[in-house]
């Protein structure tokens, strides 16, 4: 099937046709390898800094030369300790300098580093290693050391070497075949100054042809596949971006989404080797949002909900304010979305209203990001799902020019973006330059260029779905708009059929519900149904705060979400979303339940994409209540604690229709 071009092409895009040779990529440049562009940076600007790391308070930095002299060091370290070229290294935890360097160390052998989501079960983790043959993990601490030693004692023999880089706990008590990444780096060090040529050896192995990452997909419908991520296919792909004004060189950027992410490998080590970043590392995770405003970065990139979720803190902020704090903020933040949302519709500001815009931003929008540490940043954006559209226009209204990307790990989500000047709400922008965009006969979004992969890890049947004639099956349903800006509706293999023969696609209803801050999750229900009904999970946070503000007591997540007060306020959101369905496509039902979905549970990916078969198979009763009209549901929740043992509690749980206003669901 030959897709229908609905985009102009740009000259020379090469294939990616993995079985076509490497050098068919014709805007590859052999020296712009990430370890020759890291030796480039070293000369030429050695004494900047490249990464910054807070520790214990204080901020720990690292120049470009010394950059440099950690990576050759633990390369030399690695492979005295019997390295080999492409051979796979896990690497788990949060985000570290040692992490950043050692991954960057075994791409200078050649070998290729595999990161894994610090919160990944063993289970999941032994499945990863057992795939790609691992014998070495560069592991964060003491928690992920004996992770993998479980593993190990329990099946898994192929582990031979742990690299840890927190020595608490383990510093001086190494179990056997466990050494400090310290240890390894003297090694190297130790190495390199007895053998005068093995630097620029070092220097000289790696190509752009070879595979610099190894991420994996969500495994949303089974085992995540391996996605190798080549020296030239990062590179381009940040070329691309920075030709469209996307980066800059020069910026300050926070590194502290997961290192298993696309993203994240993109940002802290593919744009900030190509463009210069100076990377800052925040202390924990727990001190991310603290720790933003002491880096005061240039280039911020968050979730959605994590957007959404600073929403919430500002609002949470306001409420406990001063009474003439919580005048300001209403006399100016409605004004601002709702200029925001006119200038956005082609309106453009009166004189009037540029100068009370004026007196806002030195009375609350400036204030408001400097509390946050986003007065400095130039290019905010967000990705991995929709936005929700007032959390979109509040961080516009307050100034900042926040921008939706569009992408998947196989094209190292750099594929489409909203343009500053062009921006509408439904659609994620345009195509990156280098990039092609088409949709095929059946809806599917089709890619095309050098920043597109080879083919998956050791997996040639799912390469030949994925790569055809060129271009990659992205897997999402959407459609081109007549100037080129992408509109994404979900994926391709979720559409499903009502009863009636309806079609539609869950995550795209899904995706609007979860604009409101008060719902984390929602799975919608309809495939061969009479109707659409959904299960929804409250947002602890936002929905919490609420009850708060309104007098509502609660104990438990469980609790809050039975509230008869809380069915109304997501019975009002459904009801909301319903107003832009067509009538068949209405959601008709729904239930709160008692938790959140839990990757732990096979219920949701760790990107938190749902798996619908596991959701489908765990709530059985609640659905078949759902669908057999009862009020209430009995449903009997299998737990599992942290120490592994499991149990059951029995939930009682309100089922509510949904009308066009509660005013006439009360009738």
């Amino acid at each position: 099937m030959q897709p229908e071009r609905k985009h102009t092409p740009e000259p020379e895009t090469a294939s990616t046709d993995p079985a076509v040779p490497a050098a068919s990529h014709p805007h590859w440049v052999e020296s712009d390898n990430l370890i020759e562009v890291l030796r480039r940076n070293a000369e030429g600007h050695g004494d900047q800094i490249a990464m910054r790391e807070r520790e214990h308070g204080i901020w720990q930095e690292y120049t470009w030369a010394e950059y440099l002299e950690q990576v050759l060091g633990f390369a030399a370290g690695l492979e005295s300790l019997g390295i080999r070229p492409e051979e796979n290294i896990l690497v788990i935890g949060d985000n570290r300098p040692r992490a950043y360097f050692g991954m960057l160390g075994a791409i200078t052998l050649r070998a290729v580093p595999s990161p894994a989501f610090p919160d990944t079960t063993p289970e999941e983790l032994q499945g990863q290693m057992e795939r790609e043959g691992i014998r070495c993990a560069l592991a964060e601490d003491q928690e992920q050391v004996d992770k993998l030693l479980t593993i190990r004692d329990e099946g898994y023999a192929g582990l031979e070497l742990v690299i840890y880089d927190d020595p608490r706990g383990l510093a001086g008590k190494e179990p056997p075949g466990v050494v400090a990444f310290t240890d390894v780096l003297q090694r190297g060090q130790a190495a390199l100054e007895a053998d005068a040529g093995l630097r620029q050896r070092l220097l000289e192995r790696p190509s752009i042809h070879d595979t610099a990452v190894l991420l994996h997909s969500s495994g949303t419908t089974g085992v995540p596949k391996g996605v190798p991520l080549k020296h030239g296919h990062v590179h381009y792909s940040v070329r691309n971006a920075s030709a469209a004004g996307y980066f800059e060189e020069g910026e300050v950027h926070m590194a502290y989404l997961p290192m298993a992410w696309v993203g994240d490998f993109i940002f802290s080590i593919g744009a900030a080797l190509v463009l210069r970043f100076t990377v800052n590392i925040p202390e924990r995770q727990e001190t991310a949002l603290h720790d933003l405003r002491e880096i005061g970065p240039t280039l911020y990139f968050s979730s959605p909900r994590a957007w959404s979720n600073m929403l919430t803190r500002i609002q949470v902020g306001i409420d406990e304010s001063s009474r003439f704090k919580r005048w300001l903020y209403n006399q100016f933040m409605p004004f601002a979305t709702e200029l925001e949302r006119r200038r956005l519709e082609g309106q453009a500001p009166s004189f009037g209203e540029r100068l009370w815009y004026q007196l806002g931003e030195l009375l609350v929008y400036g204030p408001i990001k400097d509390q946050l540490g986003l007065s400095r940043v130039r290019r905010p954006y967000t990705a991995g799902e929709a936005i929700g559209e007032d959390v979109f226009l509040f961080f516009r209204a307050l100034g900042l020019n926040l921008r939706q990307f569009y992408g998947q790990t196989e094209n190292c989500a750099l594929c489409a973006a909203q343009e500053p000047d062009s921006i509408k709400l439904h659609t994620v922008g345009s195509a990156f330059p280098g990039v092609e965009l088409c949709i095929s006969d059946d809806g599917e979004i089709l890619v095309r260029g050098d920043n597109v992969f080879d083919g998956y890890y050791n997996n040639p049947k799912a390469t030949a779905e994925t790569l055809q004639d060129g271009w990659l099956h992205t897997g999402d349903a959407g459609y081109l708009e007549d100037d080129g800006q992408l509109v994404v509706l979900g994926r391709v293999s979720e559409v499903v059929y009502t009863a009636q023969g309806d079609r539609f696609i869950p995550t795209y209803i899904e995706n609007r519900i979860k604009f409101s801050q008060y719902i984390r999750d929602v799975c919608i229900l309809g495939n061969g149904r009479e109707y659409l009904a959904a299960l929804v999970a409250i947002d602890i946070g936002s929905a919490g705060h609420w009850a708060e503000e309104n007098g509502i007591p609660y104990t438990s997540f469980a609790d809050l979400s039975q509230k008869p007060e809380i069915y109304d306020l997501v019975h009002d959101i459904l009801v909301h979303v319903n107003g832009v369905l067509p009538e068949g496509l209405q959601v008709r039902r729904f239930v709160n339940l008692h938790k959140e979905f839990d990757p732990d549970d096979g219920e949701v990916t760790r990107t938190r994409k749902l798996r619908r078969n596991v959701i489908d198979e765990h709530y059985a009763p609640i659905i078949e209540a759902i669908y057999n009209g009862d009020k209430s549901v009995d449903y009997r929740a299998q737990i599992t604690y942290e120490t592994g043992e499991s149990g059951a509690l029995e939930r009682h749980l309100a089922i509510r229709d949904v009308g066009n206003s509660r005013a006439q669901e009360e009738k």
